[in-house]
């Protein structure tokens, strides 16, 4: 009994106790770093990838663990810091001890050693079975993991053994004078302080172990001021690490400086727990009201346009605040209306003659595509369907398709792809089918994302970059663009006015992007053609017009240099992933910001049948049918990810995560009601063949995020040749070549 009266009555011991008595926000970030790596934390969005397979210029290497390494040592460091500063005054007689921070660091480091073993158990296991990383190369990530941690835990020491030295040498002038040190004996003064804990052994090292020292004979002023002095170089470290951040994020630009998004996640966690600690070493009991003030500071700042979270769309004249057209019901509503539909829609006909021409046939089948959302997963899914249908038509696939609509990741695919075929087109060498474009789609986009946000958004002073004539700040959304940008090899730098004359043409196929209004959750449609008579859904007999719920980019903005928009910027419009990437405001009056297009219609149908509509009578006329070639990143029916109760905590947060877990099935169930009273109505045949990212293993499904594993990839690539995909190439194929006079 005695051992273990010991054992708990140990300062370590007593140390886990006291983080779950106060302050127990610091424990929060351990507990999403635990869950984050366990796969217990967004595990759908892929976060225990980012930490577990850290990728650093495109590689997960020794490298990047180490990286990793050090990230997770400055967290650690910041959070004995923070707790140090926070907790000392219930530990009083470290201050009698040779180097009180490092005494405290291993008394304290029974949370951190918990996670450094777990993380390297589940780090191994994912290395060996998703990544597929061989076990004589998961050694080296191992030893550069560990090379990192130990060596910011080492700089982080050796710095606190100087500052301990500096320390004493500044207190020796009040041992050597004997009335100052007799004051400090002097058990008047004694503090009698009330501590939470009660602790009778702490470590001495991580070997051994001493009783703790009686210090009530040292008057409470001298106590105060040992540690102080230990938390004023404890608050300078914080602000020597948050300088190297800021200085990082000048040179963000540099792929050198884009560390990986895991790491990018831990710093940031690291600052904020450093933060805290240096606001209450500073304020004490005035931090909460600081942190309320800082708040209405914030609040004021923003609604004086000091400040925004909020990104604007690079290309388009920001400057013309007087020219900025009225984002009201009159307004909206007149654009949509006064002929200037049919305009557009008598454009876009002559479009589908100048297509037609092409084809070689009386009545050509008219074919329009559908790609879903998805991050990377679907991208890379995408380019594999797309590069499939390009070889089994002998490159005919894009030459027969008219429109293209989607949404974030599947639209990225394919305009990449799209991109590669204009360039075909221009007398480039480019083999449509080669494998390095899968691979340049699929790469990692995440890293030079969270970078940005924690060295750049948060931290260093603004950087400003020109589009044209226009002065824009960089920030992640610009890291996004980018990387992007690098990824494709440059060939999507382009703007919408460099597509008009190909989609005018229709020399290449037509793409509308799309955008969701925060405001009212209308739709930004964005395309090189007017697409006003896209604005309105079909109206009834007893309507004369119908309430618009869309609004068109370039007529709308048509003031504001809208041709001028960059092709990045409207993938990202397209696919602006909530939190990851920032939401984009629009100069309009009152301003409006929009956000991923998934959210209105993630599988792109919604647009699809709302072109079909508007150019039904012509389809009639000079088609022989619609072939709408679905590609999506999930599998039909609404079976996969299904909502599962796991607790009573569940079911108190029911109502809202049920809604958000379930929003792209009932779009999906919407919109299939929707195809299929069109197609039963529309008097001329539809064909749909659908193509779907479906996993063997639910284990070896890809996350939905920016970023992909090996094994993931490996998955998707497989995917492509399942059964029932095998089945709808074939299905395709026959349709094109007519042998197929109705729907299957």
């Amino acid at each position: 009994m005695a051992y273990l009266r010991g054992i708990f009555y140990s300062l370590p011991v007593q140390l886990v106790f006291l983080h779950f008595r106060k302050y127990q926000v610091m424990l929060v970030f351990w507990y999403i770093l635990f869950a984050a790596v366990n796969g217990s934390f967004m595990k759908t969005f892929g976060a225990n990838a980012l930490f577990l397979a850290p990728e650093y210029l495109g590689n997960v290497n020794s490298i990047s663990a180490a990286i990793m390494g050090i990230s997770i040592g400055v967290f650690i460091m910041c959070w004995n810091v923070a707790t140090f500063i926070l907790f000392s005054r219930h530990f009083t007689f470290l201050a009698a001890t040779q180097y009180p921070f490092l005494k405290y660091c291993i008394n304290n480091s029974v949370i951190p050693l918990s996670f450094l073993i777990f993380y390297l158990i589940e780090a191994y296991q994912f290395s060996h079975y998703v990544e597929l990383i061989p076990n004589v190369e998961i050694i080296f990530l191992t030893i550069g993991f560990l090379a990192g941690l130990l060596l910011i835990l080492a700089i982080s020491f050796l710095y606190f053994f100087r500052a301990d030295q500096t320390i004493l040498r500044k207190l020796q002038p009040s041992f050597k004078n004997a009335r100052t040190f007799i004051a400090h004996l002097q058990p008047g003064s004694a503090s009698n302080g009330y501590s939470l804990i009660r602790s009778e052994w702490f470590l001495d090292s991580f070997f051994s172990f001493r009783r703790c020292r009686d210090v009530s004979h040292y008057s409470a002023d001298l106590m105060e001021k040992i540690f102080k002095r230990h938390h004023f170089a404890a608050v300078l470290s914080i602000l020597v690490a948050v300088a190297f951040l800021i200085l990082t994020g000048f040179f963000l630009e540099y792929k050198l400086f884009q560390i990986p998004a895991g790491a990018s996640i831990t710093l940031f966690f690291a600052i904020l727990i450093g933060v805290s600690g240096a606001i209450s070493y500073f304020l004490q009991s005035w931090s909460v009201p600081f942190f309320v003030l800082f708040l209405v500071v914030l609040n004021f700042f923003y609604r004086v346009d000091w400040i925004d979270p909020r990104n604007k769309a690079y290309g388009l004249n920001y400057n013309n605040k007087n020219e900025w057209p009225s984002y009201e019901h009159q307004f909206v509503d007149s654009a949509s209306n006064n002929g200037y539909a049919e305009k557009d829609r008598q454009n876009m006909i002559g479009i589908l003659n100048r297509w037609k021409l092409k084809q070689g046939e009386e009545k050509p089948l008219l074919v329009l595509m559908a790609t879903s959302g998805g991050g990377n997963r679907s991208a890379t899914f995408t380019m594999n369907v797309l590069q499939e249908l390009d070889s089994l038509t002998n490159g005919q696939i894009f030459n027969k398709t008219f429109l293209i609509t989607g949404a974030s990741g599947g639209m990225i695919g394919a305009t990449y792809f799209r991109e590669l075929y204009r360039q075909k087109l221009k007398g480039k060498n480019i083999n449509l089918q080669d494998e390095k474009y899968v691979d340049n789609i699929a790469e990692d986009l995440l890293n030079p994302i969270f970078s940005s946000f924690v060295a750049r958004d948060i931290l260093a002073p603004t950087q400003h970059f020109y589009v044209g004539p226009y002065r824009y700040i960089k920030d992640r959304a610009y890291s996004f663009e980018m990387k992007l940008n690098s990824n494709t090899e440059g060939i999507l730098n382009n703007r919408l006015k460099d597509y008009v004359q190909d989609e005018s043409s229709a020399a290449i196929p037509l793409m509308i992007y799309h955008s969701m209004v925060n405001r009212d959750a209308k739709k930004i449609l964005i395309s090189t053609q007017p697409v006003r008579f896209m604005a309105q859904p079909p109206k009834d007999s007893t309507q004369n017009n119908a309430e618009p719920d869309a609004i068109d980019f370039v007529s709308f903005f048509s003031k504001q240099d809208p041709y001028n928009l960059r092709m990045l910027t409207a993938l990202r419009m397209n696919a602006t992933f909530p939190v990851v990437l920032p939401s984009v405001w629009l100069p309009t009056k009152p301003v409006i910001d929009v956000m991923d297009g998934g959210l209105r219609d993630n599988y792109g149908i919604e647009n699809n049948l709302r072109f079909l509509s508007s150019m039904s009578d012509w389809i009639k006329e000079n088609t022989r049918g619609v072939l709408v070639v679905q590609i999506r990143d999930r599998s039909v029916g609404g079976w996969e990810d299904p909502y599962e109760l796991e607790g009573f905590a569940d079911h108190t947060i029911k109502p809202i995560m049920l809604l958000q877990h379930n929003w792209s099935k009932m779009m999906e169930y919407f919109q299939n009601d929707m195809y299929t009273y069109y197609a039963t109505s529309s008097g001329y045949p539809i064909h749909k063949i659908i193509f779907q990212y479906s996993s063997g293993k639910e284990e070896n499904r890809a996350a939905l995020n920016f970023h992909l594993s090996k094994r993931e990839k490996k998955d998707i690539a497989e995917s492509l040749h399942s059964s029932g995909n095998t089945r709808n190439f074939k299905k395709v194929i026959e349709l094109l070549k007519n042998k197929v006079t109705e729907d299957k």
